[in-house]
């Protein structure tokens, strides 16, 4: 495959990925109109409308200045799937497991996946702490201020 060809792939490709994400923003927020508490819809709505206008801010971007770059571009793989699945992981498993205890696996596995430094003893102490303070911070939010029934 020649240069031009990966060139191309990665122009189309991310053309399809930005209107695929804005058909999803428009899905989202008409399955929100079927919402029968008002106050339950303003979250997926806010989220979709930020969607629209993102994934339409690409597109409308490599349209009018197409990028020799595109696709995945440089990087290792196997720190991309493990961060898919574990989001993937942490959807299934909250339901069964509950929020912070999913928040552990999500973070966990998104912080090995992102770090490229030397693991020391220091830095997971505070990786792990700040984690853990996020993760009880947001449980307080949502569960104690925001009264979003958490399972």
């Amino acid at each position: 495959m020649g240069t031009s060809s990966s060139k191309s792939q990665g122009q189309f490709g991310s053309l399809f990925i930005s209107t695929l994400f804005i058909f999803i923003g428009l899905i989202t927020l008409y399955d929100t109109t079927s919402y029968s508490d008002r106050d339950s819809q303003v979250f997926p709505q806010t989220v979709a409308i930020i969607l629209i206008i993102t994934a339409g801010t690409s597109l409308i971007t490599r349209l009018l200045k197409p990028s020799n770059e595109g696709g995945f571009g440089e990087g290792i793989w196997w720190r991309r799937v493990l961060f898919i699945s574990a989001m993937f992981i942490t959807c299934f498993a909250m339901p069964i497991i509950g929020f912070l205890a999913s928040g552990v696996i999500a973070f966990t596995s998104g912080l090995i996946a992102a770090m490229h430094d030397k693991w020391s003893f220091r830095t997971v102490l505070i990786y792990g702490c700040s984690g853990a303070i996020i993760m009880v911070s947001f449980f307080i939010l949502f569960k104690f201020i925001l009264f979003v029934p958490l399972p």
